[in-house]
Formats: C-alpha cells, structure tokens, sequence
C-alpha cells in the first residue's frame, strides 16, 4: 500500500494528461461530427460526396497512423508544412477521427427519424433548419446514446494511442515506473484509473437514457 501511496501522484499527473486528450476530443468532435452527419445527407451531392470520402478515409485507417502522420508528416506536406507540437498533433487527430465516427453515429440517428414528421413540420411552415433544431435532433439524441456511450468510452481506452508521441498519459507514467522499479504494479493501478474512468461514463450515460426513457412516458 505505501509502494502504491508513493506512485500515485505520477499516476494522477499522467491521468490528468488523458483526461485533457478525453475532454478536448469530446468537445471538439462532436460539433464537427454533427456538422459532417448533416453534409453527409446533404443533396448537394459535390458536399455529400466530400464527406462521405472523408468519412471513409479516417474510419478506414488506424488512429495511431493518421497520429503518426500529423506529428511526423505534415511538416512535409507541400503547402500546409505545419509542424505541431506533441499535444496538438493528438488532439487534431483524435478530433478528426472521432468526428467521423460520430458522423456516422448522428446520419443513422436523423434518417431514422420517420419522413411524416419533416412533412408535418413543412405544413407548419418550418424550414430546414427549424425542422432540424425542433424536431428531428431532440429525437436523434434519444435514439443515439447507447451507440456514442459506446464510442466515449473506447476514446476513453484509445488515449493510451499518444504514448507513440512520448506524451506523458497515464500508460506511459505507469510502464515508466515499470521500467525503473521492476514490478507491474502500476500496471494494474493504472488499470484501476481507466476502469474508473469509463465506470463513471457507464453510469452517466445510463441515467441519461431512463431519464430520456421518463421523458418519452
């Protein structure tokens, strides 16, 4: 217990790290999956084509490498020749990644709301934003907690992937001390921490669907 007591703050330090990568990611790819769900079922097909091969090119690759080309490659790229440093570089591929999964996510939730309910709202008068706003994505939300409860909580597993940046998370901190004291116990501290983590993402999101559950009675 005292061996675990002393380890714990560069545990907690790196566990701070994750949960920085989590937050960021969350805030920023959301919006951008949403914007990029509505582009995908665009009728502007040059739009809906765009984003499908977006769509298609950062689910069809690994995370680790589009992390890997961000950091080492794109100071390369003609034109762009951006060169971020080690924090940024994950946090622009975690975000441009999970956005494409949760674009997904949110196009299956709105085409699954019944066409009578866009007709309905056009006999009211509304336009497509207000049918948007007002009625199809209160109904999305609903429809689409258990599959992004999914997804949040494999972002949660998937921020051990900045380790390949030497990022000091919390994996890394754990496998240092590893390496220096010669025992794994940080391995199942470490452990400890991100069951933690996606047991209070569990819950959350469960208390989200019965509420939505009350609200539907």
């Amino acid at each position: 217990m005292d061996y675990i007591l002393k380890i714990l703050p560069q545990l907690v330090e790196g566990a701070g790290v994750t949960l920085q990568v989590f937050l960021i990611t969350i805030v920023l790819s959301m919006p951008l999956g949403l914007a990029l769900a509505l582009g995908r079922i665009s009728h502007w097909r040059p739009l809906s084509t765009a984003v499908n091969g977006y769509i298609w090119l950062m689910r069809g690759t690994p995370l680790m490498l589009q992390m890997l080309f961000i950091y080492f490659a794109l100071p390369f790229v003609p034109v762009i020749g951006i060169r971020l440093p080690d924090f940024p570089a994950a946090i622009l591929a975690f975000v441009l990644n999970y956005a494409a999964y949760f674009a997904e996510i949110f196009r299956a939730g709105i085409q699954s709301i019944d066409r009578g309910q866009y007709e309905g709202a056009k006999v009211l008068g509304m336009n497509y934003s207000q049918t948007m706003r007002r009625i199809v994505l209160p109904q999305m939300i609903r429809r689409i907690l258990p599959p992004v409860s999914n997804e949040t909580i494999t972002l949660v597993k998937d921020t051990s992937l900045i380790y390949v940046l030497a990022m000091n998370d919390l994996l890394r901190a754990a496998r240092g001390i590893v390496q220096r004291d010669f025992t794994t116990s940080p391995f199942v501290v470490a452990a400890a921490f991100y069951l933690i983590m996606t047991l209070l993402l569990t819950w959350g999101f469960q208390y989200l669907e019965k509420r939505q559950a009350v609200c539907d009675e």
